[in-house]
């Protein structure tokens, strides 16, 4: 592809960025620490590959990143929330992400548990607030999107399916049931949240759906076989940590060939998708190459 990915995705990373600025807790307000908290895992070295997708969602259906920018910011809070989380002892109980200590490490359990608690309130918070530049019914489904995708039935549901699975031999189905829930729900979500804010018709944002479930299965395979191969200085984390933990993963399961080929998969798989999109979408073709080949 011609696109100039590299240049679209710095650009949108920033207009997230400011705007996280703006919509985190300030901190000259109380409670100084939790807001120190937030804003250390929140503001910290990130691709911003959600809120960016929300963006492009919207894009490729004719509408602006202004439009949803609260929403996408959102994605990038809900995101942070499962990442502290993700990072407690009781979890996965890692020492760095990001690039720099975990925030437990930082803050202690019970403000980092705090944190996330409060990101995922201000996840739903921004999301309403997004009536400012969009109309409401569409922003009650959207609402109604990103719970169903962040809870029992999409992230939190496929986390605790990872943990159960963890040391035990797990069918592929399993596999597919926890990577298409603990990743793909909230990236599937990003793209259709974008698309419905911004006034796509149903048949875009079904098949915007579909493309999501594609890269949403994607990015994990792929972050399966970087945790193996991958250089820690580059993706900011430990390598290596979900063979010590005995996880459930594709490279596990098929070997890192096999898993290459199934990213591969599923990356043409989501690009046709996009068949009855216009350039408009190119930034979405571009991510799903970038997720496949990504070394980061």
């Amino acid at each position: 592809m011609s696109f100039a990915l590299p240049e679209y995705l710095e650009s949108r990373r920033h207009l997230v960025e400011q705007a996280l600025e703006r919509y985190l807790p300030s901190l000259s307000e109380r409670p100084q620490r939790l807001h120190e908290s937030i804003r250390y895992s929140v503001l910290a070295p990130g691709k911003r590959i959600r809120p960016i997708l929300v963006i492009a969602g919207a894009e490729a259906v004719g509408g602006t990143a202004e439009q949803v920018l609260p929403t996408a910011c959102a994605l990038e809070c809900i995101h942070v929330f499962s990442l502290i989380h993700d990072d407690l002892p009781c979890m996965d109980n890692d020492d760095y992400r990001r690039g720099r200590p975990t925030n437990h490490k930082i803050f202690g359990e019970a403000l980092a548990l705090l944190a996330g608690d409060a990101l995922l309130a201000l996840a739903f918070q921004l999301i309403a607030e997004n009536v400012a530049s969009v109309p409401p019914e569409r922003v009650l489904p959207t609402l109604h999107l990103v719970a169903k995708a962040s809870g029992t039935w999409g992230m939190v549901g496929g986390q605790v399916v990872d943990m159960e699975s963890q040391g035990q031999d797990v069918t592929p189905d399993t596999l597919h049931y926890i990577h298409s829930h603990k990743t793909g729900a909230l990236l599937t979500c990003s793209v259709v949240a974008g698309a419905t804010l911004a006034g796509g018709s149903a048949s875009q944002i079904e098949a915007l759906r579909r493309y999501g479930e594609h890269i949403g299965l994607a990015f994990q395979i792929a972050d399966d076989i970087l945790d193996i191969v991958g250089d820690q200085e580059r993706i900011g984390k430990p390598v290596g940590s979900d063979q010590k933990q005995d996880k459930a993963t594709y490279p596990r399961l098929f070997g890192i060939e096999e898993s290459r080929q199934r990213a591969r998969h599923e990356m043409k798989a989501a690009l046709q998708q996009l068949q009855g999109f216009d350039e408009k979408a190119d930034p979405l073709r571009a991510i799903a190459h970038f997720i496949v080949e990504r070394d980061i």
